[in-house]
């Protein structure tokens, strides 16, 4: 199980990767006026939020924190795990785009403007995956 545990969270790990990517490009390109920059920063992402996002769905897997097979526990393990990958996510996102712009307050911008559309994204994305079997053979 292990193992197609780890192709669930590698299979996650890329569709997210997709997702905000693309709306990283997106608010970079409309906060920072410039779609080069919009794509330097949404490319540049792109590693360091893989590598973020697997460890961050590796340590979720090992944490229990709810009663197993009520649709409630899970949409709350969904919340709070949505607002603690948001917090990693945001100061990436806002150290990147300091680092690409040159200006930290293009990155306070661009780092809080994800707060709202990032959580709303991976909410739906996490429900998805919650509804979906692939890599958990056991359950049906």
């Amino acid at each position: 199980m292990k193992d197609l545990t780890r192709k669930r969270h590698f299979a996650k790990t890329i569709t997210w990767r997709l997702v905000g990517t693309l709306d990283t490009i997106l608010l970079s390109w409309l906060i920072s006026g410039n779609p080069l920059t919009g794509l330097k920063i949404g490319l540049s992402e792109v590693i360091t939020k893989m590598l973020l996002y697997y460890f961050h769905e590796r340590i979720w897997f090992k944490i229990n924190l709810s009663k197993k097979g009520t649709i409630l526990e899970s949409r709350k393990r969904h919340v709070v795990k949505t607002l603690t990958w948001r917090g990693v996510g945001t100061l990436d996102t806002m150290l990147l785009s300091w680092l690409i712009t040159g200006n930290p307050l293009i990155g306070l911008k661009i780092g809080f403007s994800e707060l709202l559309t990032k959580m709303i994204l991976y909410y739906l994305h996490e429900r998805v995956w919650y509804r979906t079997n692939y890599g958990l053979p056991n359950r049906k």
